[in-house]
């Protein structure tokens, strides 16, 4: 059986660029925000003293509750807006009875945070 080098050689080229272009780096990527994605007015609603349902009213779902300390709940956001950079935020609710005691993380405590709702 004879074979035609000239074309033999074009299609294992054409394969190998086939299968290589899978390992490239232009390869498209769809950016997906993952997590809870916050904004400073939305911290800006919480105060002290307010119930686990009233926080989880404005804020949501946190992405993580500490599976040995329900006194803390985590709400992470993360975006990739390129291969070399990301937007990544995080705040952390800390509970004392089932009430609102403190904020840490990437967003300001809001000024009126100590001035307890009206019940």
């Amino acid at each position: 059986m004879q074979y035609n080098k000239p074309l033999l050689t074009w299609l294992v080229a054409a394969i190998m660029t086939i299968f290589l272009s899978g390992c490239s780096s232009w390869v498209y990527r769809i950016n997906v925000p993952q997590g809870n994605f916050l904004e400073q007015s939305d911290v800006d609603k919480l105060r002290i003293d307010m119930t686990k349902e009233q926080v989880m009213f404005v804020l949501g779902t946190p992405v993580a509750k500490d599976a040995f300390d329900s006194s803390k709940w985590h709400y992470k956001y993360v975006f990739n807006i390129d291969r070399e950079s990301e937007v990544r935020k995080s705040l952390v609710v800390h509970f004392e009875n089932d009430k609102l005691l403190k904020l840490t993380g990437d967003f300001e405590t809001p000024e009126q945070f100590n001035t307890p709702l009206d019940n």
